[in-house]
């Protein structure tokens, strides 16, 4: 299913130097679309993909995980500027889904387990203000909350590896009909684990979701028949595997590393 159908910049009132309208990527496109239920933005650090990816989950109003609403962080300022000059095309709107950076996962989880904490405080609390029914009622409320914490995310969220953690997230997250928005999500992730989203992905679009995706993995540009974008051309343009820089260094540098090693 493809929800989001395309992106347009919109004509800009007047000319702007400032960041992000100045990245060349962004002066250069004036439409994106999307046609297939994967895609991926792939570029060079600073080329522009995330901050665009970040736009778009300002623009479309994406709930976020782990880091401030959409509308209150800070860091996307410059991410919900730029929303502003965007026209987006629905084929299917849709509320559901998320956008999610690598760097909000570590606020994730720090955020479960202080809430695990409080709610644990909260129970004791209640011991020396209630009795009877009313401290069983308001004990049951607190252990509840916990209770709902632990059937999603575990005992200890960051008793766990990253990737275990990282995959609990997204089974307790991904729900059919979404538009997901993931920002570098292989960042706490093993190849093997890798391999696992990639079957994750698949099975959410056999229910209906969109994937909208910026990495730098070979391993999930390879999903079959994704939409690859790169950002390393202005304006963006569609790509193939096998043409990928990153596809091919990867390649040469699994059959020959002593190659690359011996210039260190």
């Amino acid at each position: 299913m493809i929800h989001l159908r395309a992106i347009a910049k919109k004509q800009l009132a007047k000319k702007i130097d400032s960041f992000p309208f100045n990245l060349p990527i962004i002066k250069a496109f004036k439409e994106i679309n999307f046609h297939s239920p994967v895609t991926f933005f792939v570029g060079e650090n600073g080329s522009g993909k995330s901050t665009f990816l970040e736009a778009i989950a300002a623009g479309v109003g994406s709930i976020t995980v782990g880091g401030e609403d959409i509308q209150r962080d800070k860091t996307l300022n410059s991410a919900r500027e730029l929303s502003t000059q965007l026209k987006f095309v629905w084929q299917k709107k849709t509320r559901r889904g998320f956008f999610l950076r690598a760097e909000d996962f570590f606020n994730f989880v720090r955020r479960m387990k202080t809430l695990s904490q409080e709610l644990d405080e909260q129970a004791l609390e209640y011991e020396q203000k209630f009795t009877g029914f009313g401290l069983e009622l308001a004990k049951r409320s607190a252990l509840a909350q916990k209770g709902a914490l632990t059937q999603k995310y575990g005992e200890e969220p960051d008793a766990y590896s990253h990737g275990e953690t990282f995959f609990k997230l997204f089974q307790s997250r991904f729900v059919p009909g979404g538009l997901y928005l993931l920002d570098e999500p292989e960042a706490a992730l093993s190849p093997l684990r890798q391999l696992a989203l990639l079957s994750m992905l698949k099975e959410m679009i056999n229910q209906d979701s969109q994937f909208i995706i910026a990495t730098h993995s070979p391993i999930l540009m390879a999903f079959p028949d994704a939409t690859i974008l790169s950002f390393d051309v202005c304006p963006p343009k569609e790509v193939n595997y096998e043409e990928l820089e990153q596809v091919s260094l990867t390649k040469a540098f699994l059959n020959n590393p002593q190659s690359f090693l011996r210039h260190l």
